[in-house]
């Protein structure tokens, strides 16, 4: 039984997660996301569900995709005037909802497809990546009442105030296709639920599902400050969604490092540790304001591939499957088993260890087939040298 507070039940250990990459490319519409998450509703209690997913608009790929939810009208307008005097709007237009019985209220939820000025950039001396980071935060800070939820090119992420499988038939999910899925079912333990505060959290075409609570918020916060970030939302998933962002987009660590960052051995592992530990004792050096503290489990979908991590003592549950091509995972065996009753493999990943499913080659952006080295599956990766780092 959880410990009474603010008029609910706080249960710390609660909250729901599940995700899914076809590494083949093969896209297939929401109603498996909305089966997987539904199965394990007694680990969420009504006040946060959400989904993300990839490749779902791919008649417009090439302009990012902007979800922005209002609370009035006053907010919709002067959030249209920034996006005016800032971005080319491609198309916009509300996002296809249904009524149900339990989500009651909604704000208007709205879409852009917008593109940029190359001039501008230029002028600015900025890549387009980091312009729209600079527009999300200006509507989420300077905007009341606006809140950009999702900015991802060919993608997108919906959530509201509810169970996960009412909120997944409320955005009518199954009209979508996507080559990978995540979704979450929310027990707030610190914070009030609401439609910005659901999960997954997003920047770019990062997004966050989280189990858990991190205990080294205030000090990662500060930390992303130093680099422009501005956490608006008091929660410690906005954080992690922007430390991804700040590691693999602006930093270029390869995501096993960027894992290791997040999660490092021990100091006492890694004093007793061998020479492959340098690397880590370097980490740990650099990034010691990025490590997370406390017990969690998440999952991070990007573009080009679906990461799952654990705290590095496994304080929260997180297991995996994989059957042919597809990779799994989700906070309970049964949330796999209900899409997938034959997996070919299916285990719990060890604490601090990330579990990696990447789109095959030829499905990934230009931008990671020009970089990336693309490991096997989910096997060990050997580590690597981070240039200016050790």
């Amino acid at each position: 039984m959880g410990q009474k507070i603010s008029g609910f039940e706080k249960e710390i250990s609660g909250c729901s997660l599940t995700g899914f990459i076809c590494e083949d490319g093969k896209r297939i519409n929401g109603e498996a996301i909305i089966r997987s998450i539904a199965s394990m509703n007694e680990r969420s209690n009504g006040l946060g569900g959400g989904f993300a997913a990839y490749g779902i608009y791919p008649e417009m790929k090439d302009f990012y995709a902007l979800h922005i939810l209002y609370e009035d009208r006053e907010a919709k307008e002067e959030a249209e005037r920034i996006l005016n005097e800032s971005l080319l709007i491609e198309l916009k237009d509300k996002i296809p909802t249904r009524k149900t019985k339990r989500i009651t209220r909604p704000p208007l939820l709205m879409r852009y497809f917008v593109g940029m000025d190359e001039n501008r950039l230029f002028e600015l001396e900025t890549s387009e990546e980091d312009y729209i980071v600079h527009i999300v935060m200006k509507i989420n800070t300077e905007v009341k009442g606006a809140y950009v939820f999702s900015s991802g090119k060919n993608m997108g992420t919906f959530k509201a105030v509810g169970f996960p499988d009412e909120v997944g038939k409320f955005y009518r999910l199954e009209e979508y296709e996507g080559y990978l899925w995540i979704a979450h079912g929310r027990f707030p333990t610190n914070t009030p639920g609401w439609w910005g505060g659901a999960h997954p959290f997003t920047l770019l075409d990062f997004s966050v599902v989280h189990n858990g609570e991190i205990s080294s918020y205030g000090i990662n916060r500060r930390y992303l400050e130093m680099f422009g970030y501005q956490c608006t939302l008091m929660t410690d998933t906005e954080v992690m969604a922007y430390l991804f962002d700040l590691l693999l987009r602006r930093h270029h660590l390869p995501i096993e490092i960027a894992c290791k960052v997040l999660a490092p051995p021990t100091w006492e592992e890694i004093d007793r540790g061998d020479g492959h530990m340098e690397l880590i004792k370097a980490l740990r050096i650099v990034y010691g304001s990025a490590l997370v503290n406390g017990p969690f489990s998440i999952l991070l979908a990007h573009k080009n591939g679906l990461i799952g991590l654990n705290d590095r003592i496994k304080l929260r549950p997180l297991i995996a499957a994989r059957k042919g091509e597809t990779l799994y995972m989700a906070s309970e065996e049964a949330g796999i088993r209900e899409i997938c009753s034959s997996p070919d493999r299916v285990w719990a990943p060890k604490a601090g260890e990330p579990v990696i499913g990447w789109l095959r080659e030829g499905h990934l952006s230009e931008f990671e087939s020009s970089r990336a080295r693309i490991p096997d599956r989910e096997e060990s990766k050997p580590m690597y040298s981070v240039p200016g780092v050790c």
